[in-house]
């Protein structure tokens, strides 16, 4: 009788792509409801070997977090989705006459902010206030960086503290979760790959991006990743969680660059945050949500199978040298069991 889900299949695949030096790192972890159920290290960190607890650099996979920050204070009332920026940066959007941007249009990449750099020598709040305006409010849906510093004006206005202390002092508190910090002093696993982008790294760690300088450990998203398949309310309310998952900008216009940087064609749906691949024609199982980011990191919810995916690495666009990253998705698909169908129980010996 087969047993609980095997993930061979995904782990030799990690581990033939950091053998080969494609990949220079890799921690990958499986959690379900009930807790984690693989996690392991490849490559090493300097003269070391890699460990399952070392901390990465996020990237854009850190915009979850900003989001669950945020609805965490949706739900205690102290901000709403139609919060207009203005309220709390008066001085945004003096020219956009007749309309607001507000919490949700942050939220779904509808915001009509411009973005030029995401290591600007100005601060992020400075870049913010002087962005040129793309399109209306809600007209259109363009991937921006740099809105998500407009979710950090709001947080502080409510909270009346850093948006970086209060995001990382919130989550962190929470059960399975302490290793959360925007600080561009701790230690992180090195990132390749650094002369293919134009990019200052340590200037975007610096200046504290909310949108993508969130270091973390693989244990931090997966104990995550658990909350939120089981519906734990200790992190969000299972009837927010739902409306975070509701597709928000169908029927939308999209300008699409990359967000995940795995291709064209991705098929995509933003919810309020999260990144929603449905229709997506290279995965196998399109019934998921979670995000990506430039160096590769990966975390990803499957709640039809009652389990989620960690992959922490460090190489800027993996594509660029032929890492797939949607080869692991597949992997990790065909390793779990049907959807709705629960693994049968090891087969007791007589």
């Amino acid at each position: 009788m087969t047993g609980a889900p095997n993930f061979d299949l995904v782990l030799d695949l990690i581990r033939g792509e950091v053998d080969s030096g494609r990949l220079p790192t890799a921690v990958f972890g499986v959690a379900t409801s009930d807790g984690i159920q693989v996690l392991e290290a490849f490559g090493a960190n300097g003269s070391r070997p890699l460990q399952t607890d070392d901390t990465f650099l996020l990237f854009s996979a850190s915009k979850p977090l900003v989001g669950l920050a945020a609805l965490r204070l949706v739900e205690q009332g102290k901000l709403a989705l139609r919060t207009a920026l203005s309220e709390a940066l008066p001085q945004f959007g003096v020219a956009r006459i007749g309309e607001e941007v507000t919490l949700w249009h942050l939220l779904t990449h509808t915001a009509g902010i411009t973005e030029a750099t995401v290591a600007p020598e100005t601060s992020v709040r400075e870049q913010l206030l002087t962005a040129p305006q793309a399109f209306r409010a809600g007209e259109y849906a363009l991937y921006c960086n740099v809105a998500f510093e407009g979710i950090a004006a709001l947080v502080e206005s409510v909270t009346g503290r850093s948006f970086h202390e209060h995001l990382c002092e919130d989550l962190n508190a929470l059960t399975g979760v302490g290793g959360l910090t925007y600080d561009p002093t701790t230690p992180v696993v090195p990132i390749g790959g650094l002369d293919r982008v134009m990019m200052d790294v340590q200037r975007f760690r610096d200046i504290k991006h909310p949108a993508g300088a969130l270091n973390a450990r693989a244990e931090d998203l997966l104990a995550l990743g658990q909350m939120l398949l089981r519906g734990d309310r200790e992190l969000i309310h299972p009837t927010t969680l739902a409306a975070m998952l509701t597709p928000q900008t169908a029927g939308i216009p999209r300008l699409l660059p990359d967000p995940l940087h795995i291709g064209p064609g991705t098929g995509q749906e933003w919810g309020l945050v999260w990144n929603m691949r449905m229709g997506s024609p290279t995965l196998l199982e399109q019934r998921l949500y979670g995000h990506g980011g430039l160096s590769g990191c990966q975390w990803w919810i499957y709640p039809d199978h009652d389990a989620c995916f960690v992959l922490l690495t460090g190489l800027m666009n993996p594509l660029d040298v032929g890492v797939d990253l949607d080869n692991v998705h597949n992997a990790f698909t065909t390793c779990l069991a049907p959807a709705g169908v629960d693994a049968p129980p090891e087969e007791v010996p007589a």
